[in-house]
């Protein structure tokens, strides 16, 4: 009995979903109300994530340099491997990956919690009698703007991975600075590139739009909303780790 309640919710759900999204891509009433709104959440989703993308990418580097310089040592593998190694970890998973599920906490979290307020506060029920898209309006400019910055931070996150296992490596004496580079530069494939950005838009897509969907049917008073904020992210983690099993298994294949 349990399971096919689950299947049911799940149905239900996924169902409201859809409904949700095809509202969310009529046309707009407005054009300049939806370019402000989009503008605001380039500027939150963007400058505002870059200091945490930047932190999580040095690291990430940092560590993934480190940890292939111990396995490599004693080896007959050339040590410029390292930058290789880093370069194509960050483009292929780590930065795309690492990002969006970061993302997912900090901005995810966030729009829940913000479009939930709103559910609960009558402002989506007002602005429905006034006639206008709510879905449209709360939903196309998070979407729009995450799809087109998310990219950006995925791209700055890969630099910036490179660059912290430069700072790792290089001034703590596991390999010269001539090394490092000779790998970041070695057997490079344009392809892991495409890998990097297909998996930045369908994350940004699936952290956005599950997000929203948590926050505009919320119900209920403030712990509701928490555990809608908290749904969104776990949600959001889920989906993302497995697209990019699918996105792996679709594009290596």
């Amino acid at each position: 009995m349990q399971s096919f309640l689950s299947k049911y919710n799940f149905l239900y759900d996924f169902g409201r979903y859809l409904l949700m999204m095809k509202q969310a891509f009529g046309r707009p009433e407005k054009f300049s109300m939806y370019w402000k709104e989009t503008m605001r959440q380039m500027n939150d989703i963007g400058i505002g994530s870059l200091i945490i993308v930047c932190l999580i990418s040095v690291f990430i580097g940092a560590v993934a340099a480190i940890q292939f310089a111990y396995q490599l040592d004693g080896q007959l593998v050339p040590r410029y491997y390292i930058g290789y190694i880093v370069r194509d970890l960050a483009l292929i998973e780590l930065s795309p990956t690492i990002t969006c599920l970061v993302l997912a906490g900090k901005v995810g979290s966030n729009m829940a919690a913000e479009i939930g307020g709103m559910r609960q506060k009558e402002h989506i029920d007002a602005m429905e009698v006034m006639g206008v898209n709510t879905a449209a309006y709360l939903i196309s400019p998070k979407l729009i703007a995450a799809l087109f910055v998310i990219p950006l931070l995925v791209t700055f996150s890969a630099f910036v991975a490179v660059g912290g296992g430069y700072l790792a490596s290089v001034p703590t004496g596991l390999i010269t600075d001539d090394e490092y580079i000779q790998g970041v530069r070695s057997f490079f494939v344009p392809y892991n590139v495409f890998m990097m950005y297909v998996k930045a838009f369908v994350f940004a897509y699936i952290l956005t739009t599950v997000s929203c969907y948590q926050g505009y049917f919320v119900r209920g008073g403030s712990i509701e909303l928490g555990q809608a904020s908290t749904r969104a992210v776990v949600y959001s983690d889920i989906l993302i780790l497995l697209a990019d099993y699918l996105i792996a298994v679709l594009l290596t294949g």
